[in-house]
């Protein structure tokens, strides 16, 4: 069973559609009991950085999160839910983040010809082998929506890279937490390949 965690966040539900298209049992959930008991938890979301924090606090979430890394169950965070993994973001100022990994969440710098935010289908690039790209060719397209973007500290953890004004940390994976910036469910073939390569973990 997949747990993907209800915070109130934006696009879920398609989250929950593509596991459940890829065959797998999907519950929206922000129950102890049941993200505790999954395969595999899905941290997706779209929105700002420090009201996803106050809900995941709000609804004493957080310590489900860690209890669920302890546990080493696979967590895979999405565009916001891979921000709010990291220590702290640009647009959140004194807000904490997760600290689950490493790193900052800064703005996508300003650029002539650069609309932010970004929005559309960006090549990936694989510095470092990762689990989630199995069987995925380099230079593939996924599909992106953001503003802020990450920087880890630990140039080991990134699995995939992107460009856009700058060089984009699209994917990263320590141990059993895997997380990235782009929109698998939204990502077409390959997107869905890259959830069922987690969802096999």
């Amino acid at each position: 069973m997949v747990a993907i965690i209800d915070y109130d966040a934006g696009n879920i539900r398609s989250v929950e559609k593509a596991a459940r298209l890829l065959g797998h049992e999907a519950v929206v959930t922000r129950k102890r009991e049941e993200i505790l008991s999954a395969d595999h938890v899905i941290l997706p979301g779209v929105g700002a950085f420090g009201d996803a924090m106050d809900k995941l606090h709000r609804y004493g979430l957080v310590s489900v999160i860690r209890e669920t890394v302890e546990k080493e169950i696979p967590f895979l965070g999405i565009c916001l839910g891979q921000q709010l993994m990291f220590e702290s973001s640009e647009e959140a100022p004194g807000v904490e983040g997760l600290g689950l990994l490493p790193g900052k969440i800064l703005r996508i710098p300003d650029g002539e010809n650069l609309k932010i935010p970004h929005i559309g289908w960006n090549s990936l690039r694989f510095p470092n082998p990762g689990r989630l790209f199995q069987r995925i060719a380099e230079g593939t397209y996924v599909y992106f929506v953001h503003s802020y973007y990450l920087k880890a500290d630990d140039p080991q953890i990134v699995k995939a890279t992107t460009e856009y004004g700058t060089l984009i940390h699209a994917s990263v994976e320590r141990g059993c937490l895997f997380a990235c910036q782009f929109h698998p469910e939204k990502s077409s073939e390959t997107g869905l390949k890259i959830l069922q390569n987690f969802l096999e973990v």
